[in-house]
């Protein structure tokens, strides 16, 4: 295994043995088990990887390796894999909408093709990648929609496995700020690994590169970079500094409470090595927030619930605080962190819904999402402006959502950025007093809302100015829950959990909000009166059944009419749906009944003894409901009990042939007007049930195979015993006396 390191990292000579003396680097694998790959139709169907990339890392490498079955059914086929920084990638192979006001970066991904049975292996290198969590997302082309009954056919399986090796350094050197640190870069094949902790408030940081000296005495020449790499969206600062001079980078607000990788690399000789001097240093901001009393005060408020005229703040502490927040570069607002469930969180404002805005600090919010169990969701904000709290009519409030570390300077240049990171940038006024921000898998980390007045004519005339914001922020699994044609379903890799939205109706996107292939309301109304009235073509089996005395079979085709109405009726999505019971009772029973109903009418053609048959139909429905609570979509459970019913059926033809001396059922009419037509009938109905339905044609193709099974049932049912006469009710419902006759009558002498 350490040889296998060794060779897919590249390790320096002497560098990958943790035993050595001198040891800089340690070299670690990771491994997650392989996962069966799925054609795409929602977010369901892709494969999620999540690993965790430790600090110091250097290079990042990942062993992707993807392989197909070897039978018939496998054909070329092309794997997408999708990477992401801090959360699952966001991704939309279909090319559907997004729901309005969410923010959509495209993710990072290739692509790899199979076209052979040969495993094929894929590298992906990353050179100092983000300290963190990382994910793949991995699955295959957009699902052709056809319905295959499980049994009919075999799938060909597509196996996707992804390694994670990584180099990082034991002992990285750190960069004290205001302290120079001399270091030497060996060679250009070597470069330098240093970091420096960015301590909380900071605005900003000065970076200088000086006293660069080579070793031949040349003009010096290297490149340095700032950051990390994060996808699919990088930010690494680059410098490259020529010669004597020094040199230097500044950073706008960066990260806050994270250590920051800096890579300086030689790009001279190969021979020569290259002595600098580096220096870091830090602005630091002042931060302004309500008192902790205050703070308490107001949580036990706001959990007895807000009195008619109560005040967050009293009138001397509000106007002390709008007389001292000139000396504060910021203004912090408390903001408590609320679990209500998985991949759900409320964010409560201590001080009520609504928050002060000036134009001389930013109003910030922090909102904790660093729990490494919040990126599986959606983060949603909505900002609304009081529009009689702004004495300006002209004035702006501008809002900045950001990660790791918050922007200050709204008021300046409006910019929604960081030094590593783009924001999400929101603006109100009195003609537009409202603002929504949703944030799909938001990256693990403490996230930051920014709120300043701005004026256009200059901040002058805003300094008196104050503007009240009403703030509601919340993380929640699927965004308005997928809406009324999805449905929010909880995904699971490992102990990690995540959300998607499952599309029903034709409807599509993110979120179900994409109406371009949706089914209108009268098309899913025919589409539910179909599936349902379909089943009322059980009617001519009953009577048929009832007519020729076989009341037990009448009862099984009652029961499946019944069942698969009201499974159907429950089953549709959209609007026309309603169900009486719970949805697995009604699918178990339709199911249930239909493979019931076959049984019974195969064994009633078989014409056995009547003992014999309900024997058989009793200890059969029992098999059957075991088999159908253990896999109810096998397609064995209907045609094991089909084949076993007409194995019985046709040794029973043989011995009554035999018996007989010819052919059973002896009638040529009876095969003509009855057995072949049932027996094409459901041959017709087997071929559509189990290659013509798809997802788009499934309500007309079900209904057809509805009327075709109840046809076929009509026909195949066998002529009532000769000995009964039919049905008369006149002579059943009688007060005189009647002499009874039995064809069958039996003696029996009782001594």
């Amino acid at each position: 295994l350490l040889l296998l390191l060794l060779q897919l990292l590249a390790l320096p000579a002497g560098r990958g043995n943790r035993t050595g003396p001198d040891s800089l680097y340690v070299s670690e694998y990771f491994s997650q088990s392989a996962q069966k790959l799925s054609f795409y139709s929602w977010y369901g169907n892709a494969k999620l990887f999540h690993f965790h990339v430790p600090e110091d890392t250097v290079l990042l490498r990942w062993l992707l390796q993807a392989s197909r079955g070897k039978g018939p059914e496998c054909t070329n086929m092309e794997i997408t894999v999708h990477f992401r920084y801090g959360a699952p990638p966001v991704i939309n192979p279909l090319g559907t909408r997004f729901p309005a006001n969410a923010t959509v970066r495209p993710s990072y991904n290739i692509s790899i093709t199979l076209s052979s049975p040969v495993q094929n292996t894929t590298f992906v290198n990353i050179t100092t990648p983000a300290a963190g969590d990382w994910f793949i997302a991995a699955h295959l082309p957009e699902a052709a929609g056809r319905i295959e009954v499980k049994g009919f056919s075999t799938p060909c399986p597509y196996m996707f496995q992804a390694d994670m090796f990584v180099l990082r350094l034991t002992e990285m050197p750190v960069l004290q700020p205001g302290v120079a640190m001399p270091q030497t870069i060996v060679s250009p094949a070597k470069p330098l690994h240093v970091k420096v902790f960015i301590p909380k408030h900071a605005t900003g940081m000065r970076f200088e590169l000086r006293s660069c000296v080579t070793s031949e005495q040349k003009a010096c020449a290297v490149r340095v970079v700032l950051g990390s790499i994060t996808l699919p969206q990088s930010f690494q600062r680059i410098i490259t500094c020529v010669g004597n001079v020094n040199c230097s980078l500044a950073l706008d607000s960066p990260p806050w409470e994270k250590w920051l990788q800096i890579m300086v690399e030689s790009l001279g000789t190969a021979n020569a090595s290259v002595s600098v001097e580096m220096l870091a240093s830090f602005t630091a901001c002042r931060a302004g927030s309500t008192s902790s009393f205050l703070n308490f005060s107001s949580l036990n408020q706001s959990q007895a619930g807000p009195r008619p005229g109560s005040s967050a703040l009293p009138t001397g502490e509000a106007s002390r605080n709008a007389s001292d927040q000139r000396s504060f570069c910021l203004q912090y607002q408390p903001v408590v962190r609320e679990d209500l469930d998985v991949v759900s969180v409320r964010y409560r404002l201590l001080n009520g819904p609504s928050v002060p805005v000036h134009s001389i600090s930013p109003t910030l919010l922090l909102l904790n999402l660093n729990t490494g169990m919040d990126s599986g969701g959606s983060l949603v904000v909505n900002l609304l402006l009081n529009k009689t709290s702004v004495s300006l009519a002209n004035a702006t409030v501008v809002a900045c959502v950001t990660a790791a570390s918050p922007v200050l300077s709204l008021n300046a240049t409006q910019n929604c950025s960081t030094a590593f990171f783009q924001g999400y940038p929101l603006s109100m006024s009195t003609s537009s007093a409202e603002a929504m921000l949703i944030v799909l898998y938001p990256q693990t980390d403490d996230w930051f809302l920014s709120l300043q007045l701005v004026c256009p004519k200059g901040q002058g005339e805003c300094n008196a100015a104050e503007a009240k914001v009403t703030v509601f922020a919340y993380l929640t699994p699927c965004f308005n829950d997928c809406g009324p044609y999805g449905q929010c379903s909880l995904l699971r890799r490992h102990g990690y959990l995540y959300a998607g939205c499952s599309c029903k109706a034709g409807w599509g996107g993110w979120s179900c909000t994409d109406d371009t292939k949706a089914q209108s309301v009268g098309a899913q109304n025919l589409a539910t009166l179909l599936l349902t009235l379909s089943n009322l073509m059980f009617l001519p089996a009953i009577a048929v059944a009832v007519y020729r005395y076989y009341l037990v079979e009448a009862s099984v085709y009652t029961y499946t009419m019944f069942f698969s109405t009201f499974y159907h009726a429950c089953d549709q999505p959209g609007v026309a749906v309603m169900c009486i019971m719970d949805y697995d009772t009604l699918q178990y029973c339709d199911f249930l009944g239909s493979v019931v109903s076959i049984w019974v009418t195969i064994l009633c053609m078989s014409k056995v003894k009547k003992i014999l048959k309900y024997v058989l139909f009793v200890l059969g429905t029992l098999l059957i409901a075991m088999s159908l609570q253990l896999d109810r979509r096998g397609v064995w459970n209907m045609m094991g009990p089909c084949l076993f019913a007409l194995v019985i059926m046709i040794a029973a033809w043989v011995y009554h042939g035999v018996k007989r001396r010819h052919c059973y059922p002896s009638s040529w009419k009876r095969w003509v007007f009855y057995l072949l037509p049932g027996i094409t009938l459901a041959f017709i109905a087997i071929s559509v049930y189990a290659f013509m339905e798809t997802n788009e044609n499934y309500y007309y193709t079900h209904s057809i195979w509805h009327v075709l099974v109840a046809c076929s049932v009509a026909f195949l049912l066998p002529p009532r015993d000769k000995h009964k006469k039919p049905w008369a009710w006149s002579q059943k419902l009688t007060c005189r006396y009647q002499i009874c006759q039995n064809d069958r009558e039996e003696l029996y002498a009782v001594t």
